[in-house]
């Protein structure tokens, strides 16, 4: 069946999930934002736009929400004129953005007051494969629930995990951030030792490749570090902080250790007071500088 659904957030990864929605033939309502990439292509392809979440919620089965972080969840779902304003009873919520997990449980609690439903799909790999319709989604929420939405969440993703409750899709998120994040940073700090050493790029890339070095990091680093090509990890460093804070406080609020997780939270501080527009494949460029 096909559905009404709506949108928050046409940034870049947005912007792909609401094309591929528009593909499999759902009706798309977006919120207009300054912050939305360009909307010709979706409105050409059909979709409507409108100047309130509460208006796009009440036109709206599902609403998936793509933000930048909790606190612009929180306000487009609980201010004024927010989404919770609009929400018919049973409509469905998905936030894929990255949140904190103890802010995406109060606001699934604060959907079911309203009268709605919610599920926390947070979403891993880049833009690309978001236009391709081919992101991985981490899900936390009632897995009946899950298995009713996934048709719509297949328009856009290729994989479809339940990580747990709510929360634990969240939770999830920054667990993989953390790992992958992480590994990128030894990677960058490795490769700017080398650079002092006079080890050529090449055979820093090749040996660790064909050792324990390799994986999707240096991979996803290998062409910035051969060719300062940056499109292969879209990244910026500004979302890397974020990330990694959020997961510094999750840790925290755990009790669980995080020195390692400070010291990656450390490292792309720095680099990002040196570059605040940097994105994370010219981490080893800046670490270099800093040597």
């Amino acid at each position: 069946m096909k559905k009404n659904i709506g949108m928050v957030g046409i940034g870049m990864m947005g912007h792909g999930i609401a094309s591929n929605i528009l593909k499999h033939g759902h009706a798309l309502t977006v919120l207009e934002h300054a912050g939305n990439q360009p909307l010709d292509a979706l409105k050409a392809a059909g979709a409507r736009s409108v100047a309130r979440a509460a208006d796009v919620a009440a036109q709206s089965d599902v609403v998936i929400l793509v933000l930048t972080g909790s606190p612009q969840v929180e306000a487009v779902l609980t201010g004024e004129g927010g989404v919770l304003a609009g929400l018919r009873p049973g409509t469905v919520v998905m936030d894929c953005s990255t949140a904190l997990p103890s802010s995406t449980v109060r606001m699934a609690q604060a959907v079911a007051q309203a009268g709605g439903r919610f599920l926390d799909t947070p979403m891993t790999r880049t833009p690309k494969e978001a236009a391709e319709g081919r992101l991985n989604l981490l899900v936390g929420g009632d897995a009946a629930l899950l298995d009713e939405c996934r048709p719509i969440l297949q328009c856009f993703a290729e994989n479809i995990f339940h990580a747990g409750p709510i929360g634990a899709g969240h939770s999830m998120k920054l667990l993989h951030n953390f790992v992958s994040l992480g590994t990128v940073a030894l990677i960058a700090e490795a490769a700017a030792c080398s650079a002092q050493h006079g080890v050529p790029p090449e055979a820093f890339v090749d040996i660790l490749a064909k050792g324990g070095g390799g994986g999707v990091a240096l991979e996803r680093l290998r062409p910035y570090l051969l060719s300062g090509d940056t499109s292969s990890l879209r990244f910026s460093l500004a979302n890397a902080c974020k990330d990694l804070g959020y997961y510094n406080t999750m840790a925290g609020d755990a009790d669980s250790a995080r020195a390692i997780a400070a010291a990656v939270l450390g490292t792309l501080e720095g680099a990002r007071q040196a570059a605040p527009e940097a994105l994370v494949p010219e981490l080893p460029a800046l670490l270099a500088k800093k040597t």
